[in-house]
């Protein structure tokens, strides 16, 4: 059975369960990389999720009295 694929949502909280985890530091070293590697994997996730809703994303823009659309362009791209 194929896993469900995480929300953004779902992606954060694990994240940030992670992030505690990591600053108690209460994980033996190997342990510790296992789970900064799952922090990266759901860093990637989220950054690819951002990415794809950005991309859907369309400003509408009032030029010389019409409704014009535009892609929604980030300021930092």
């Amino acid at each position: 059975m194929p896993k469900k694929e995480l929300t953004f949502e779902e992606a954060i909280e694990k994240l940030e369960s992670i992030v505690d985890s990591l600053e108690n530091g209460d994980f033996p070293l190997e342990e510790s990389l296992k789970l900064y590697e799952e922090g990266v994997r759901l860093v990637n996730i989220c950054t690819t999720k951002i990415n794809n809703i950005e991309k859907s994303i369309k400003i509408l823009s009032n030029v010389n009295g019409e409704l014009v659309e535009e892609d929604f362009i980030p300021d930092d791209k």
